[in-house]
Order: C-alpha cells, then structure tokens, then sequence
C-alpha cells in the first residue's frame, strides 16, 4: 500500500500544494493530511491510523522530511523504527535519505574476510575492512540526522522570525491581539 502524508501546523498555511506533490509522484496512493499539528507525533492523529495500519513493504511519502518531524531525535529514531519493519519512505525534496538510498548503504558492505595465514596481517586488514563498513553505515545514518536537524532548525528560526515581527509590530504600536477587556462576539450562522 502507498501512502501520501500531509501534514500543516497553522490555519495559514495550506496543505494543497504538499497534497499535489504527493499525488503526482503517487497518483494512486492514499493521502492522509493531518492539519494543526505540532512538530512531535504526540497528537497525530491522522499519523496514528497509518501507524496502526502500515506493513512490511508499504511505502509512505512526504512532500519533504519537516513533514515527517520537525524534531531530530524523534524523526530519525522512527525513521529507523519503521525502516526495521520493512516500511519505504520517500521524501520528494530530500530523496538522498529515503530509506532506499539507506537500505543500499547497508547492502553495500565488503563482505571480504582475509584468511592468508599470517594472523596480524589478516587481522589488521579485517579490522580496516570492518571500520570501512562502519564508516559506510555511519555516514548514511549522519545524512538522515542532518536533514532532520535541518527540518528542525527551520521549524526553530521561523518561530524566532515570528516572535520578533511580533515584537517589532508591538514597539511600532500595533495592537497584537484582543485589547484587554474587550469581549468577542460571533455571530453563527443559522441552521437550516
């Protein structure tokens, strides 16, 4: 099964051209969007019934790995947890870590085991040829912290951005919010 994951954090934003994104690259994949989220999964609820419902050898994408979490130590210890179940994600904009690339990473180590006779020479080439491999592991694992440190980085500057435009706007006069004392009426709409 292929699934599409929309995911947006405030009413301002809108979840339409992360949608688009999907379905072109995944026309008949299930999108799910998940709207006014924070950056950590407690709470995702549309996430939550992909969870329940995803096997081994589903796939699910994202428009990009913000989507998936804005926090680095959450989005790569369930990027591993669900590449351990067998699970492929796809990442439009940052396809360098989907979990194809990491997968090939893994498959990609020298299976050599010297065995010429002389103990300290094979020895110390099996060890260069074991941290070789490491490094390989390493390095593909590093990329996936770097993108979700990134995501989690952009997450961290727009709200800095935001909280100086609205001091900014504050020490030019503007009013920001309700003025204190005043009540908020709603007109509803009538029923039908």
């Amino acid at each position: 099964m292929i699934y599409g994951y929309c995911r947006v954090s405030t009413a301002k934003q809108n979840i339409e051209r992360q949608e688009r994104n999907l379905l072109s690259m995944y026309p008949n994949g299930i999108v799910v969007k998940e709207v006014f989220t924070r950056t950590k999964f407690q709470g995702r609820k549309e996430w939550d019934k992909i969870m329940r419902v995803i096997k081994e050898g589903d796939l699910i994408a994202f428009d990009s790995v913000s989507r998936m979490s804005g926090n680095a130590d959450e989005g790569c210890e369930l990027y591993e947890e669900l590449f351990n179940l067998g699970i492929t994600l796809v990442f439009l904009k940052e396809h360098h870590i989907d979990t194809e690339v990491y997968r090939q990473a893994l498959q990609n180590q020298i299976e050599i085991k010297l065995n010429t006779g002389n103990k300290a020479t094979d020895e110390f080439i099996n060890n260069i040829i074991d941290a070789l491999n490491k490094y390989t592991i390493d390095l593909a694992k590093a990329q996936i912290r770097i993108a979700f440190e990134q995501a989690e980085k952009e997450v961290q500057d727009l709200r800095q951005r935001t909280r100086e435009g609205i001091e900014t706007a504050r020490i030019n006069g503007k009013q920001i919010g309700q003025k204190t004392g005043r009540t908020l009426n709603i007109k509803k709409k009538p029923v039908a």
